[in-house]
């Protein structure tokens, strides 16, 4: 099965990626770790990828897509796959289908803006140790305090409430138009389909809710 998971920065896409790959014996295909293999292995993408990326510019879609082609043509996704961060936009997804890559699930996870908000904001780690809290959902003994050594927890930038409203907006405007972009492909294509999953409550449930798509 080739599937593909929509859902807003914190909407749990990680998490039920890494289930579902579990489930169908699957893999997970990062573009993220496409890139760094193709730089490292020295192929002719890779050395493509490495000039734009020495020069501090973003690899186009078209590199992008020529490493996703590759891949998927690769023995372990004879079964299917998963793919992790992309498309992101309409014309990812668009050349996505002019490459003749079919997929058979489109799942988008929703969840609320302020849901995601409130679960991202709420993170913060002790540093040292790696140990992680949430302000709601698994808070310290002593606020904005590490409960085994008493020293001050931090939070990453990316849990920042700004740098996380500023995340979701991009998602708004670039990632969640694919939405209606795949209602409409899974229309024109037989043996495609489209399904939402609502993203809040227990992630058990949740899984649950997906593996009943997959069979």
């Amino acid at each position: 099965m080739r599937i593909v998971l929509l859902g807003g920065p914190g909407a749990g896409k990680g998490t039920q990626g890494d289930h579902i790959c579990d489930y169908l014996q699957i893999p997970k295909i990062s573009t993220g770790d496409m890139l760094r293999a193709a730089v490292n292995a020295g192929t002719k993408l890779g050395k493509a990828a490495k000039r734009v990326m020495d020069a501090g510019d973003l690899v186009s879609d078209d590199i992008i897509l020529g490493l996703v082609q590759e891949r998927v043509l690769d023995q372990d996704c004879k079964k299917g796959f998963l793919l992790d961060g992309f498309p992101r936009t309409i014309t990812q997804a668009e050349g996505l289908a002019a490459a003749k890559i079919d997929l058979d699930l489109i799942i988008e996870i929703r969840v609320d803006d302020e849901e995601i908000v409130r679960r991202m904001s709420g993170r913060w780690v002790h540093s040292p140790s790696g140990r992680t809290y949430h302000s709601v959902y698994n808070p310290p003994r002593k606020v904005g305090l590490d409960d085994l050594t008493g020293e001050p927890l931090t939070q990453r930038d990316d849990d920042q409430e700004g740098t996380v409203r500023k995340r979701l907006l991009v998602y708004q405007q670039q990632t969640k138009p694919l939405v209606n972009w795949y209602k409409k492909y899974t229309d024109a294509n037989v043996g495609a389909s489209f399904a939402q999953i609502n993203g809040v409550g227990d992630v058990n449930d949740i899984k649950l809710k997906i593996f009943s798509l997959l069979s």
